[in-house]
């Protein structure tokens, strides 16, 4: 099994992911931040579209969802907030399967970021789609959730192969660098961040990034080490609080 990814960018700082098995050609979107650019590249692609899959409700997210179903017939999948929205086809939510021809994508629970937020993880392909929960080197706000909640969806993911792909939904990597920069002064952050500075200086996408960079570099996986004083929820409640207030 094995799947071709494409990806481009989309509104001010979002990313785009088509994804296509390619034992039986059938192709998903993963989420609709912008009808008219997704189904743009579709076409230039020559590709149909069989699966949308929202990742949460949020309007950058599913937002595209009726455009794109009507114009080419897809079923939509998302947790059930989404319908807060738009309608979906099919509700689905942690521990839930999504098949896509030969693929196969474990839904997994996210919460946090959105009450209801679910991730996408094709295991045998070592991808997972994570849309506002996790970023390079950052994590999603937490408008909706708890600290207890967002933090036992940022392990879920954490417990992933070091070797999975993340394909987090925004461009936020520099910004992300910089605060973590304020927080952790491990020379491994370090010498990542430098990389990262040169990357999107040259216009350079950061996306995707590694589960296992991110769990060496990313200070809100590594909250507990960072403030091994507090119940790690704590620590991670905490690191989230500074990056709200962060001016830099």
């Amino acid at each position: 099994m094995s799947v071709t990814i494409h990806q481009f960018p989309c509104l001010s700082d979002n990313y785009g992911f088509l994804v296509r098995d390619d034992e039986t050609g059938k192709v998903a979107c993963i989420d609709t931040p912008d009808a008219a650019t997704i189904l743009a590249e579709l076409e230039k692609l020559g590709w149909g579209l069989d699966l949308i899959l929202n990742t949460h409700w949020h309007a950058d997210h599913a937002g595209g969802n009726a455009e794109i179903a009507k114009a080419t017939g897809a079923t939509s999948v998302g947790p059930a907030e989404v319908e807060r929205l738009v309608p979906v086809d099919r509700k689905v939510s942690g521990g839930d399967v999504v098949e896509l021809g030969e693929t196969r994508f474990s839904v997994i629970e996210s919460g946090g970021h959105t009450l209801g937020h679910v991730a996408y993880f094709d295991a045998a392909d070592e991808v997972a789609f994570v849309g506002d929960t996790l970023f390079t080197l950052g994590c999603g706000r937490m408008f909706e959730g708890t600290p207890e909640q967002f933090w036992a969806s940022l392990e879920r993911l954490a417990a992933l192969p070091d070797a999975t792909r993340i394909y987090c939904a925004h461009e936020y990597t520099a910004s992300n660098a910089r605060f973590a920069l304020s927080v952790d002064a491990d020379p491994g952050l370090k010498a990542r961040t430098d990389e990262i500075f040169a990357a999107r200086e040259r216009g350079e996408w950061t996306v995707p990034t590694t589960l296992g960079l991110e769990r060496a570099t990313n200070p809100f996986l590594r909250a507990p080490i960072l403030r091994p004083d507090l119940k790690p929820y704590e620590a991670f409640a905490a690191i989230r609080s500074a990056k709200d207030n962060f001016k830099g």
